[in-house]
């Protein structure tokens, strides 16, 4: 099998490696070795917006979690009134420019669109100085909520992180956090939290391919 070519080399602040690979013409994003986001099975990431928010009022607001390749930005998008935003939090500003270079068109360009804010940080910092800002939150920056690519990322998945993801969202807003697994016991987290809670599997394709998952937490 024709082996990947690595493209570009980025380091996360907290010392960990991200690699963006390509052969014949599929892209992927790996931490630490482990593919984070491919170009070839992105089903579950454009489904978050639809499970969180599925009919968005003319002007909400969404956040997103982690840029990966676009598919979740431009499937928000997708559903968002033009009076509507997306503030999209990213941590690796190399992330950002893959997306604005051979990613871009991956996802039809989605950086452009003037409904777009982006901020190159933590998004853990982002909810925690919102209140009462987002219709929903997407949450797609590790391989579960106890699959880290980043030991920081534990935050957003405690009691404490969850209940400022609570805080910053309006009433029915929604908190959708994607994962590899199942993670059974995180349904119990989010109603502890104050959220209404379900799981939801996606396929990785087309109905075909891998098993995705997606939490929901809606604030009442």
């Amino acid at each position: 099998m024709k082996p990947w070519e690595t493209l570009a080399a980025a380091t996360t602040p907290d010392g960990g490696s991200f690699e963006l690979c390509r052969r014949d013409g599929n892209y992927v994003i790996q931490a630490d070795g482990y593919d984070l986001m491919t170009s070839y099975e992105h089903g579950s990431e454009d489904s978050m917006m639809s499970l969180a928010c599925p009919r968005p009022r003319e002007n909400a607001c969404i956040l997103i979690g982690g840029l990966g390749m676009g598919y979740t930005l431009a499937a928000t998008l997708d559903l968002l009134p033009p009076g509507g935003s997306v503030v999209v939090s990213e941590l690796v500003p190399e992330v950002v420019e893959w997306n604005r270079g051979p990613l871009g068109p991956l996802a039809g360009h989605p950086l452009e669109d003037p409904r777009t804010d982006l901020i190159v940080g933590e998004v853990a910092d982002v909810i925690r100085g919102s209140k009462s800002r987002f219709d929903a939150i997407l949450l797609d920056v590790d391989n579960g909520v106890d699959s880290l690519t980043r030991a920081h990322n534990s935050c957003l998945y405690t009691a404490e992180g969850l209940a400022a993801a609570h805080r910053s969202l309006r009433p029915d807003g929604a908190l959708a956090i994607w994962s590899a697994g199942t993670e059974r016991t995180f349904e119990s987290r989010l109603r502890a939290a104050g959220f209404t809670a379900s799981t939801h599997s996606i396929r990785g394709r087309d109905k075909r391919g891998g098993h995705y998952f997606v939490f929901v937490g809606r604030r009442p």
